[in-house]
Parts: structure tokens; C-alpha cells; sequence
């Protein structure tokens, strides 16, 4: 929603994810039901890239990464998968690439040295290079050497750095950079008093961090209460999300959020037009709310007005808008809970824009929704209401959505993308639209 209308400049997915396989994210808190640290819930890690401190807090085992552990990342071989940050990284690949994030008309790349490159519209300097010069290819981001985590948002772009500090750049009207001021910015500038981050997510003009404890703050555009502090007011610097301590991955749609929990149950906040946050309702809610009825959620996406979450069963449940079939459930009828989308299993990455794509295990991807600009990747332009595949594509390690476009990262460490490309934001070197995985043109030497 653009000033609480209906968006006519499209979506974006969950500003990017780290998923591999398996949990996503940063160290955050498993419950063990208040028993103490000896319970077999707190012994066992939520996967191989987490192992518990042993430290208690009020009845909480606390975990950390346990870097260079195997792992298996859900590909076809497990060889020299290794864990890095709490996530599993594939070994096909080289490793020249760890991450992609796609906004409305640009595409950013994370890369192995943490070094960032980005392409596609430009225009309040959301590419980081201190232009608005459009850029057709990926283009280094100066300045910035030690990324680990990207999102983007609308027309704004986020890097969290090795030190846990974050900066942004690209468009800031409603304060989404998070400096205090509502001037875009071309390069990366540091966001206000945020250390300790773990985790970034970000919506279409607001931005939030995670932060190793399970707190949550988040700053920009709050016109549906999608900042989770109780109140509709922007905020120039990070604000806490009222109420929210423990959780473990948080993503950004729209104008609204959501977390997941240790539990596996999951909360969202802010616009509820459509249903999209799930509690049955179409109220708009200015802290966390619980969404009906799920309790084992193990990644969340949130895409332009809905949301998916992907159940430990590998098995996926969308609720929200549904006028391009983007709730995969074979209809265009919106969903105030969550609902089943059909014939999907052994899913192991989900990602949304105005369409959702699920990744799985064999490398695989499938898409359903809107594909006006077929980024649904079938040489079609004809929506799909049940997932659909993506045609000449096989071993992807990572997916990610935006409205208008898709992109993947491959174990053969190319770069793929398709859809719309009026920005250049599919990284070919040039402005055609492209119906099927396309090859980014990656710097010689990355």
C-alpha cells in the first residue's frame, strides 16, 4: 500500500533471505517450558549451525552459531557444506556469492569477501555507487567491505555489517535509512544507535532489525502500525516493537511485519486489509498478534499484501490477498488464516513479491501468482493460482522474489533472473523482460 492506497509500483519479497536450508537466521532463544537448562528441549539445537550456551534466562536456553560445522544446505550433496553465521552454506559453488535481495527495480548481490554489488533503477541512489545513474550490470558498492546480511526495501537498500552495525541507502522520505533525517541518501549511511544486529528485514518505506536477544526495533513508514510500537507515527531511528522479545526471524511485507517465535508460532502487526496478518480478522493491529492456529512454523515470507510461512512438515500455508492466486490454494479468494497451498512438499526456502516461489531440496523452484511480466519463470505471462515450475532451472541454492521479479543463485555459482527488467534489474546488460532464468553478468575477478 502506498499512503494506505492500493500500490500501483509494485512489491518486493522479505527483502532478501539467507535460507539454505534449514533455520535461516541468527542465534535467538529455544523455550524449554521454564524446566531449566537441562531439559532435552534446550539440548538440542534448532539444526547443526546452533548449539546451546547453557547460559538460563527466566527459563530460556540461549544458543549460538557454531561456524564451520557440517551441515546439509538441501541440495544434491552434502560435501564441504559448512555452517557460517547460523546458516548452511552450499560447496558446489565457489563461493563468490552468498546472498541476493531484490527491491521494486534493483537487485543487490552479497559477496563472500563482504564486499556488495548492485544494479537496476536508481533513481534516489538506492544502487549505493553515489549516483542515480541507472545501472544495467552489477555495480561494487563503494565503501562497503564487510557486509554479512543484505535487505531492500521499495527504492531503499540495507547492509548489517560484521560489527552488528547497520547502514543504508537509496530512498529515505519517511526515514527509512534510520539516520535521523529524511534526505536519501547515495552511499551507505549509518543507522542511529543500532548495534548488535542479527537480522535485517525491510518493507516497502520501513525497515527493521533483529537483535541477538529477540528484541526487535524497527523505523520508517508506520501509516498502518507496521513499526509495532503502538502508534501510526514515523520514526526516524530505530523504535522497539511493543511486547516482542523472543524472536528468531522477523520479515517485512508491505505495510506489515511479522516474527516467528522459538515455538514455531508466529505474530504480525501493522495493515490487515487483506487479511495478511493471519488472526481471522481484517483489523488493523499496531503490536504483535498472534496468527491463528500455527505452531510450527520454521521460516516466514512476507510478499505486497500476504504471507507464507513453511511448516516444519515442509509443507506451506499462505493467508492474505490472493487476487493473482499468490496463496498457491487454487483460487483468488483472500484468506484470513492461514490455508494449505496445494501439492507443495519438501519445500526448504520460501520467498514472495506480488507471487511466491518456493524452493526445494533437489534445487527446484516452483512459482504461483502474478506474471504479468512472467516472473513466475514459465515463458508464460498468465497468472498461476497452484505452483508452477520454473522452466530451465535446476540445482538453486537460494530464491528470492520481488513484485515484478525473481532471481536465483545456483550451485554452479551463477547468478539467474527473469521477469521485469525495465530497470535493468535483471543484471544482462540490458531492458529486455526475459521469461525464463537469465545469467547476471557478475564482475570478472569477484
Amino acid at each position: 500500500m502506498l499512503d494506505g492506497g492500493a500500490r500501483s509500483d509494485g512489491g518486493w519479497g522479505d527483502g532478501g533471505s539467507l535460507a539454505d536450508g534449514g533455520p535461516r537466521r541468527d542465534a535467538g532463544r529455544l523455550e524449554d517450558g521454564g524446566e531449566g537448562c537441562g531439559t532435552s528441549a534446550c539440548r538440542t539445537p534448532p539444526s547443526a549451525c546452533y548449539a546451546a550456551t547453557g547460559t538460563c534466562e527466566d527459563g530460556a536456553c540461549t544458543y549460538a552459531f557454531v561456524d564451520g560445522a557440517s551441515c546439509d544446505d538441501g541440495d544434491s550433496t552434502t560435501t564441504g557444506d559448512t555452517c557460517l553465521s547460523g546458516r548452511c552454506s552450499g560447496s558446489a559453488s565457489t563461493g563468490r556469492i552468498r546472498q541476493l535481495a531484490l527491491g521494486y527495480g534493483h537487485t543487490c548481490a552479497l559477496a563472500s569477501s563482504g564486499a556488495v554489488l548492485c544494479w537496476g533503477y536508481n533513481v534516489a541512489g538506492q544502487v549505493g555507487d553515489g549516483t542515480t545513474t541507472e545501472r544495467l550490470t552489477p555495480t561494487t558498492v563503494p565503501g562497503l567491505t564487510d557486509a554479512v546480511e543484505l535487505t531492500i526495501g521499495d527504492s531503499h537498500t540495507c547492509a548489517r555489517r560484521a560489527s552488528g552495525t547497520v547502514v543504508c541507502w537509496g530512498r529515505n522520505n519517511f526515514g527509512q535509512l534510520g539516520d535521523g533525517t529524511t534526505t536519501d541518501r547515495l552511499v551507505p549511511t549509518p543507522v542511529m544507535g543500532l548495534t548488535g544486529a542479527v537480522e535485517l528485514t525491510a518493507g516497502y518505506r520501513h525497515t527493521c532489525a533483529r537483535r541477538a536477544s529477540g528484541a526487535v526495533v524497527c523505523w520508517g513508514y508506520n501509516v498502518a502500525g507496521q513499526l509495532g510500537d503502538g502508534t501510526t507515527d514515523r520514526r526516524f531511528a530505530p523504535d522497539a516493537v511493543s511486547g516482542l522479545t523472543d524472536a528468531v526471524e522477523i520479515t517485512a511485507g508491505n505495510n506489515h511485519t511479522c516474527a516467528r517465535r522459538p515455538s514455531g508460532a508466529v505474530v504480525c502487526w501493522g495493515d490487515n486489509t487483506d487479511g495478511q496478518l493471519g488472526d481471522g480478522t481484517t483489523t488493523e493491529r499496531l503490536t504483535p498478534t498472534a496468527v491463528s492456529g500455527l505452531t510450527d512454523a520454521v521460516e516466514l515470507t512476507t510478499g505486497d499484501g500476504h504471507t507464507c510461512a513453511r511448516r516444519a512438515s515442509g509443507t506451506v500455508v499462505c493467508w492474505g490477498r490472493n487476487n493473482y492466486g499468490q496463496l498457491g490454494e487454487g483460487t483468488t479468494t483472500n484468506r484470513l488464516t492461514p490455508t494449505g497451498v496445494s501439492g507443495v512438499t519438501g519445500t526448504i526456502e520460501l520467498t514472495a513479491g506480488r507471487h511466491t516461489c518456493a524452493r526445494r531440496g533437489a534445487g527446484d523452484v516452483l512459482c504461483w501468482g502474478y506474471n504479468f511480466y512472467s516472473q513466475l519463470g514459465d515463458r508464460t505471462s498468465i497468472d498461476r493460482r497452484m505452483p508452477t515450475a520454473v522452466l530451465d532451472l535446476a540445482n538453486a541454492v537460494e530464491v528470492v522474489a520481488d513484485g515484478y521479479h525473481t532471481c536465483v543463485r545456483c550451485d554452479t555459482d551463477e547468478v539467474l533472473c527473469w521477469g521485469n527488467n525495465r530497470r535493468g534489474q535483471l543484471g544482462d546488460g540490458t531492458t529486455t523482460d526475459r521469461s525464463t532464468p537469465t545469467v547476471v553478468i557478475l564482475p570478472a575477478g569477484l
